[in-house]
């Protein structure tokens, strides 16, 4: 995926510009630190206190010409207007955070005045066209038969979440200003692989096969994840 966001970054802004970032639903800090490592102004927004500590301390590690340029804030990102002025930012990213909102669009909506004419917009979302997938591979066929008529699945956390289906973010993005310009699949071979897995030897190949799946139907279409990628007009 963050080959995936550098391509877009690449694409739209000139080489060297360094942009004002958003990320929302930061976790533990790994996509703000590594914008902010490639000389980005990255402003991280997170609830959970405990992954907010753990990107606090990671950032504590971090040159202090790095550690400048970020900026963590406390929230759970429905309120960016409180913290932020419209227009604020170039790229906005939203990763791993919707399947734990019951109703998307309004912070969505949100997310998209944030961004200054051109910005970019990247979503991380469960793909709700792919539910049957990783049951089915395991061979739980109840449960494969389950996923395809639902958008609502049990996360590994053991949590009730939900899942966004491409046309309906598709719809959603043109509504607030940001249409789609460009879809990535993210986890199209490895969503099975249980957590804790030891990485393989042959890493590079297995990311250049993910990758080229990624970009390419009918595979990315099935994906675990999809990567949205909408732009502000």
């Amino acid at each position: 995926m963050a080959r995936q966001l550098d391509e877009q970054i690449a694409g739209r802004f000139p080489v060297g510009q360094r942009l004002r970032v958003l990320d929302v639903g930061m976790g533990q800090g790994t996509q703000a630190l590594r914008l902010a490592r490639a000389g980005h102004k990255v402003t991280g927004v997170e609830q959970d206190h405990k992954m907010l500590s753990v990107a606090r301390e990671a950032l504590a590690a971090e040159p202090e010409g790095i550690r400048e340029r970020v900026r963590l804030v406390q929230s759970d990102g429905r309120d960016t207007g409180v913290h932020f002025l419209p227009g604020s930012f170039d790229v906005v990213l939203c990763h791993g955070v919707l399947m734990y909102v019951e109703e998307p669009d309004p912070l969505l909506a949100g997310l998209a005045r944030m961004l200054a004419q051109g910005g970019l917009l990247s979503l991380l979302v469960r793909n709700g066209n792919a539910l049957a997938m990783r049951p089915g591979l395991s061979g739980d066929w109840a449960a494969a038969l389950t996923g395809f008529d639902t958008t609502a699945y049990v996360n590994r956390l053991g949590l009730d979440v939900r899942a966004d289906r491409l046309e309906t973010l598709t719809a959603t993005l043109a509504g607030i200003g940001a249409p789609l310009q460009a879809w990535y699949g993210v986890r199209v071979f490895t969503d099975t692989a249980e957590d804790g897995t030891e990485i393989p030897a042959d890493l590079p190949a297995l990311l250049a096969v993910e990758e080229r799946a990624g970009r390419s139907d009918p595979y990315r279409g099935v994906a675990a994840l999809l990567h949205l990628c909408g732009v502000r007009g």
